[in-house]
C-alpha cells in the first residue's frame, strides 16, 4: 500500500511538474520565436528539458561533486520557475479580461503578447538577481520577553535555525554568522533544528565547518535541538559532527543553565528518513518534574507544535518556516500556522514564542520579501 501511494504521488508530481514546465517552455518559446523566428526548437528543448529534470537529477545516486552541480542548478531553476508560472499566469489572467472587456483588440494581441512576455521575464529574473544578493545578507532582530516573577538578569539569547548545511550556498556565509554572533556576546546559543539538510556527505567541506562552529563564544554554550532534515541515513555523521563543534544536542531532554533556567530541545515530529532509533517523547511530565520556580524554555522545531506546551512553559523558539522564503510563499505560511513568524504570545498564562525566518534558505538560493536573521532575545 505504502508503495502505490509513493507512485501514485509521484506520478501526481510529475504530471504537475512536467505540464506546468511545458506550459513555461511553450510561453517562452512564443516569445523567443518573435525576436528569432528561426530559433532551432530542438536546441531549446533539450535545454529546457535540462534545466527542468535538473531538480531530480540532483537527487540521484552519483558522485557529490557531480550531485552538487545538479543540485545547484536544480535549486536556481526551481525558483526561477516558480516566478514565470506566477508572472505568466498573472500575465494570461490580464489578457484575458483585456481580451473580454474589448480593451485589446484582435490586432492589438502579438504586440501585447510580446511586451507582457517582455515583462514577466524582466521581472523573473529582476527578483531572481535581487532574491541571490538578499540570501546573502544576515540581518539581526532584537525581542525582549518577560517572564513573570522569574528575573534571570537579562540574559540573552541568540537563537538562530535552519542552516540546512550541505544545501545551494549553505556554507557559503557560515564565518559571517559566527561572527555577527560573537558580537551580540550572548548568554546562550540555540540551534532550533534543520541544521542538516537531508544528507551529510552533500556538505563541501565539514572539518571547515566544525572549526567555524567551534569559534562561537558563548557564557553557558551552544545548544541544538533536531529538526525534520536533521534525519536519514547519515543522522549518526550529524550527531558526531554537532559533538566535534562543541554543539550540545538535546533530544527530548533538558539541561539547566547556571541554576537559572531549564532548556529542553524536542526532537521533530516528522524527520525525513526517520532519526534511526530515536522517537519524539511526550515530555509534559518531565517539564512538571523541573519545578514552578524555575523558568523553562522549550527549543521545538516547527511551531505547529505550540499549543502542545501551556503556563509551565515560559518561551518556545522555533524555526522551520522560512517565513515562506520567497514572497508569495508567506501568505501561505501566514495561513497555515498559528504563527509563522516573530514574537507571539496567545495570553498572559500561555509561553512567549518567537519563530525565526532562518539563517539559511532551502533549495533557491533566494531571499525575497523576507531576509536571513540571527535573533537576538533578551529576557527581562
Amino acid at each position: 500500500m505504502n508503495i502505490m501511494r509513493i507512485f501514485i504521488s509521484l506520478f501526481i508530481f510529475l504530471s504537475v511538474y512536467g505540464g506546468t514546465n511545458f506550459y513555461i517552455a511553450r510561453r517562452l518559446y512564443q516569445w523567443l520565436n518573435l525576436l528569432f523566428p528561426y530559433i532551432n526548437i530542438k536546441v531549446y528543448t533539450g535545454l529546457f528539458i535540462f534545466l527542468a529534470s535538473s531538480i531530480i537529477l540532483g537527487f540521484l545516486p552519483m558522485p557529490a561533486g557531480i550531485a552538487r552541480i545538479f543540485s545547484f542548478i536544480g535549486a536556481l531553476w526551481l525558483g526561477i520557475f516558480m516566478y514565470f508560472i506566477l508572472f505568466f499566469l498573472t500575465a494570461e489572467i490580464l489578457i484575458l479580461i483585456g481580451r473580454v472587456t474589448t480593451l485589446i483588440q484582435a490586432a492589438m494581441l502579438n504586440n501585447v503578447r510580446f511586451y507582457s512576455g517582455l515583462t514577466v521575464i524582466i521581472l523573473t529574473f529582476s527578483l531572481t538577481a535581487y532574491g541571490i544578493y538578499n540570501t546573502n545578507q544576515i540581518k539581526v532582530v532584537n525581542y525582549e520577553v518577560d517572564f513573570n516573577n522569574v528575573s534571570l538578569n537579562n540574559m540573552q539569547i541568540v537563537l538562530i535555525s535552519d542552516l540546512h548545511l550541505g544545501d545551494v550556498n549553505s556554507e557559503r556565509n557560515l564565518d559571517k554568522m559566527i561572527q555577527k554572533i560573537n558580537d551580540l556576546n550572548p548568554d546562550i546559543v540555540c540551534l532550533a533544528g534543520d541544521i542538516f539538510n537531508d544528507n551529510f556527505n552533500m556538505i563541501r567541506n565539514p572539518d571547515k565547518a566544525i572549526n567555524s562552529f567551534r569559534k562561537i563564544n558563548s557564557t553557558y554554550g551552544v545548544y541544538a535541538c533536531l529538526g525534520n532534515h536533521d534525519g536519514g541515513s547519515t543522522v549518526n555523521q550529524m550527531m558526531d559532527f554537532l559533538e566535534k563543534s562543541n554543539i550540545k544536542l538535546l533530544n527530548d531532554e533538558y539541561v539547566i543553565i547556571d541554576e537559572r533556567v531549564a532548556l529542553f530541545g524536542r526532537l521533530d515530529a516528522s524527520p525525513i528518513g526517520g532519526f534511526y532509533g530515536l522517537q519524539r517523547r511526550d515530555i509534559s511530565e518531565t517539564i512538571k518534574s523541573v519545578g514552578a520556580d524555575m523558568p523553562v524554555i522549550v527549543m521545538e522545531h516547527n511551531p505547529a507544535h505550540i499549543n502542545e506546551y501551556g503556563k509551565e512553559v515560559n518561551l518556545i523558539l522555533a524555526g522551520h518556516t522560512h517565513k515562506g522564503q520567497m514572497f508569495p510563499g508567506s501568505l501561505m505560511t501566514r495561513a497555515i500556522y498559528t504563527v509563522d513568524y516573530g514574537h507571539y504570545q496567545k495570553d498572559a498564562d500561555s509561553p512567549h514564542v518567537i519563530v525565526t525566518s532562518g539563517v539559511s534558505t532551502w533549495r533557491p538560493p533566494m531571499r525575497v520579501g523576507t531576509n536571513n536573521e540571527i535573533v537576538n532575545v533578551i529576557v527581562r
